[in-house]
């Protein structure tokens, strides 16, 4: 048999999909139980993909089922710098991890001598991506990122999904955490559709949310937490300070069909509270900022009795959880008000010898 010969082991499958939605695609397939990740995904044409499967899927949409050479992937990083000479040395310094959000891989790539060679191997560990960006660190009153392409087409703008969620974004204009990703989902899964405070539990005059949770997101983003608990049915009432975030929050929100659950405001949150308060104070709040203590007299003004806030921060690991339920408790007590913590968790490593950590708890 020539090499050129064919076996029928080399024949696999495929299915063609739109490079733009492969993310969402490869999402699907695993979750059927038939994306094949021993092999590569590959260009099919200009705007599509190949991406290789077991068998013909019933639930995920694609183009057309194709056979396809079977290329076995290289299956890390390691083997692709292998392959481009680099010595066992070299690979030790290369990047342990990095994310693909969407057409776009974002990495730290630190002092490695070689990114841009880093960027092209991880570009063909990630056939359904198109750009690489190594991230050196977030700045600003905004927390804008500082990123520099070092592989691919340069296109910074994507759209990554995330447990159904899909977030538009430009990840050379705003912040997008991956680490933060468990945090995400979970806010999704606290909030359910009807399951508002109860009466019994509000102020006199209060009104009660309609069919779901009535939600402050004091620092919003591009929608990190307001999309998920408004696709789970509550109702958020949206404040991002930031115009480029601002922007993708709006659009983010007509992308996941909750413009009716969303109420956006471009402000700072102390200015939105009380015509907030006023209207009807809040089942649940969240404070997505690491200095958010800062804010919390603006919060126990917003959250009904009863209600539940989650309070993020920077903390030290050796503050680690007394500093930020210490602030949240003394805050309470300035407004005779009682705490009752119900969960704390650690998120991320923010920086060396600093976490970022959430405490949850219902403030009486």
């Amino acid at each position: 048999m020539s090499e050129d010969t064919e076996t029928a082991d080399d024949q696999q499958l495929a299915v063609v999909v739109h490079k733009p939605r492969s993310e969402v695609a490869i999402e699907s397939l695993r979750a059927e139980g038939v994306y094949d990740d021993t092999r590569s995904v590959t260009e099919w044409t200009a705007d599509s993909v190949a991406v290789p499967v077991t068998a013909p899927p019933q639930e995920t949409q694609f183009r057309e089922v194709v056979r396809q050479v079977g290329k076995r992937r290289l299956r890390t990083l390691d083997d692709h710098l292998r392959e481009r000479g680099w010595t066992d040395a070299e690979i030790a310094a290369a990047p342990s991890s990095w994310a693909v959000l969407g057409s776009v891989v974002l990495v730290d790539i630190g002092d490695n001598p070689r990114p841009a060679e880093v960027g092209d191997a991880l570009l063909a560990l990630h056939g359904e991506a198109e750009t690489v960006l190594a991230r050196h660190g977030i700045s600003g009153e905004h927390r804008e990122p500082s990123v520099e392409v070092i592989a691919g087409d340069g296109d910074t703008e994507t759209v990554h999904t995330e447990h159904g969620t899909r977030y538009s974004m430009d990840l050379a204009e705003v912040m997008f955490s991956p680490g933060n990703k468990a945090e995400r989902a979970r806010m999704g899964e606290i909030v359910s559709e009807g399951r508002g405070t109860r009466p019994s539990e509000r102020a006199s005059g209060e009104a009660a949310s309609e069919g779901g949770e009535r939600v402050l997101d004091m620092f919003a983003g591009i929608g990190y937490f307001t999309l998920p608990m408004a696709r789970a049915g509550a109702h958020v009432t949206a404040v991002e300070r930031n115009p480029t975030s601002f922007r993708f929050l709006v659009e983010n929100v007509m992308l996941n069909d909750v413009d009716e659950r969303v109420q956006p405001y471009r402000a700072d949150c102390r200015d939105v509270v009380p015509g907030f308060a006023s209207e009807g104070r809040a089942d649940r709040i969240v404070m997505g900022y690491y200095e958010s203590h800062e804010y919390l007299d603006s919060a126990l003004d917003a959250l009904t009795p009863g209600g539940v806030l989650h309070m993020h921060e920077a903390t030290p690991n050796s503050l680690v959880f007394d500093r930020p339920i210490e602030r949240l408790e003394a805050a309470a007590g300035e407004a005779n008000r009682a705490v009752e913590v119900l969960d704390t968790r650690r998120v991320k490593e923010y920086s060396e010898g600093v976490a970022h950590v959430v405490v949850d708890a219902k403030i009486q």
